[in-house]
């Protein structure tokens, strides 16, 4: 089915039924957001599939590990560029809090001025012998493969965050004119593939060493390739970066297309990152609500489930933003009525 009637404005794109899903679960899932920060209890949504399964926020920087990541490890602690992106990038490498809990526990400070491999592997070792997990199951990490000198993946990505310090990584994304730069200059690091690099330069771009604009550049990951297949019978001849583009600039018409009305983040509008995060996730919510169509990886089941749990969101985001005296009022809906 596709609905290039409503969505005329699109063209070349051919949308399918999925495209509007996207957009009405956009709504839906950020109407969550809003429930459980307003201190309501569960459940916080009448979709059976949402109160079911659990799925990212419509913005990537409300997600718990990135709240964690904005509030406790990139503005905590020294501001110096290099101890920023050091505390950064160990956070990512691993993308655990429980990970960073165990560090904390252990040096207190986690700071690039007393770091010591042998110390840092010694607790990361001693961790997982007890059981414990390092990495986070969000996405898989690469462990270097078979001709790695090391024998725990943890240890690869130590020393290679030694070589980005060595390396002055620091203070040439500082000076990258672009985030497609600084993307390239990530993505140049063994291991560190298209998906890994756009994270990491996202992640980078919410605190003080960067000011990119997230309306720049974007990189679809494996997910966001299979949304976007189950949303579209024909791209139009545009690449799947340029489809994300394409959509992130006319959201507000495609939602008063559809007669929606979406819960900015106080005003803030979704970006490239979270269009794209979004194709990811209406490719498994489709799995169940649009079972018809397939996407590239052939998934039919969505593995997590949801466990709501009773602790209350603590929001904070990067001051620049100019958002966080926001935080307890209502949303600000577009389009605007």
């Amino acid at each position: 089915m596709v609905l290039e009637s409503t969505f005329r404005f699109l063209r070349p794109l051919k949308p399918t039924v999925v495209f509007a899903t996207y957009w009405k679960f956009a709504v839906e899932r950020q109407e969550v957001f809003f429930r459980r920060i307003l201190g309501d209890e569960p459940p916080w949504s009448s979709d059976p599939v949402l109160r079911q399964y659990k799925f990212t926020n419509a913005y990537r920087a409300a997600d718990r590990v990135s709240q964690f990541l904005i509030r406790h490890v990139i503005y905590e602690g020294d501001a110096d560029p290099r101890e920023t992106l050091f505390r950064i990038i160990l956070f990512k490498f691993f993308n655990r809090i429980e990970t960073w809990e165990l560090l904390t526990r252990n040096f207190g400070e986690v700071a690039l001025s007393s770091y010591s491999f042998e110390v840092y592997n010694k607790v990361m070792t001693e961790a997982l012998s007890a059981g414990q997990k390092l990495y986070s199951a969000a996405y898989i990490m690469p462990s270097g493969g078979p001709k790695s000198p090391y024998a725990r993946k943890h240890q690869m990505h130590l020393r290679l965050l030694e070589q980005m310090t060595q390396d002055e990584l620091a203070m040439r994304i500082v000076e990258c004119s672009s985030m497609s730069k600084a993307f390239a200059l990530l993505r140049s690091y063994p291991s560190i593939g298209d998906f890994l690099a756009y994270q990491y330069v996202t992640d980078l771009n919410y605190s003080n060493l960067t000011n990119f604009k997230e309306m720049e550049f974007v990189v679809p990951g494996p997910g966001a390739l299979d949304g976007i297949r189950k949303c579209f019978t024909d791209l139009g001849g545009l690449s799947e970066a340029e489809v994300i583009k394409f959509i992130a600039e006319r959201q507000d018409e495609c939602l008063a297309a559809l007669g929606l009305r979406f819960p900015t983040l106080w005003g803030r509008r979704l970006q490239l990152i979270d269009c794209q995060n979004l194709f990811c996730e209406v490719d498994k919510y489709a799995r169940i609500v649009h079972p018809e169509f397939s996407g590239r990886s052939g998934r039919t089941r969505i593995k997590q489930k949801l466990q709501p749990s009773p602790k209350k969101l603590e929001l904070w985001f990067p001051p620049k933003w100019g958002i966080n005296e926001f935080l307890h009022k209502p949303p600000e809906y577009v389009p605007h009525s």
